[in-house]
C-alpha cells in the first residue's frame, strides 16, 4: 500500500498597509451641466493570479523622543552684551546775551556739524539761544561762536544722545 502524504503551504503573513486618505475633489462649477457617471472600473484579477507588487514603505513611529540639548546657563563671569545706542536728539541751549544784531552759532563733529562752518542757534529770548540736533548716535564735541567768527573761551563741550544741555559760554 502506498502512503500519500498531503503537504500544504502556509501563506506568508500579510502586512498591513494603510492607504493615504483620499483627497476631496474640487466642487464642479454650479453653471456647468452634470456629466454622466463614469463607467465602472474593471475588477482586478484574483490575488493568486496577480503578480506581487512591492508594498509601499510605511513610515514607522519610534517610541524614543530625540534628545534636545539645553542652552548652557550663563556663567557669573560672562561679559555683558553692549548694544549700540539708538539715535536720539540732543538739545543744546546757551544762556548768554551777545547783543542786538549778533547771532550765536555752533561748530563741532556731531550730526549736521562741522569744524569748518557753523550752524546758527535759534534766539528764544534776548539771553536764550537753542538748537536741537536729531539723529545723534554717539557722543560728540562742539563749541559756540559769535557771528560764526569769535570762538568761546575754554575747552570743547561734549554731548551724548538724548542730552538736554543748558550752558553759559564765555567769550
Amino acid at each position: 500500500m502506498k502512503k500519500t502524504i498531503k503537504t500544504t503551504k502556509t501563506p506568508a503573513p500579510a502586512t498591513k498597509v494603510t492607504a493615504p486618505a483620499p483627497t476631496p475633489k474640487p466642487a464642479a462649477p454650479a453653471a456647468a451641466p452634470k456629466a454622466a457617471a463614469p463607467a465602472a472600473a474593471p475588477k482586478p484579477a484574483p490575488a493568486a493570479a496577480a503578480p506581487k507588487a512591492a508594498a509601499p514603505e510605511v513610515a514607522r513611529k519610534t517610541a524614543v523622543a530625540p534628545k534636545i540639548k539645553a542652552a548652557p546657563a550663563p556663567s557669573a563671569a560672562a561679559p555683558a552684551v553692549v548694544t549700540k545706542p539708538k539715535a536720539a536728539s540732543v538739545t543744546i541751549a546757551a544762556k548768554i546775551d551777545i547783543g542786538f544784531g549778533n547771532f550765536l552759532s555752533i561748530r563741532g563733529e556731531g550730526p549736521l556739524l562741522s569744524w569748518d562752518s557753523g550752524v546758527s542757534l535759534v534766539n528764544i529770548a534776548n539771553d536764550h539761544w537753542e538748537i536741537v540736533l536729531a539723529g545723534v548716535d554717539r557722543p560728540f564735541h562742539f563749541k559756540f561762536l559769535v557771528n560764526d567768527l569769535s570762538w568761546s573761551a575754554g575747552e570743547d563741550y561734549t554731548a551724548s544722545p538724548g542730552d538736554t544741555l543748558t550752558l553759559t559760554p564765555s567769550f
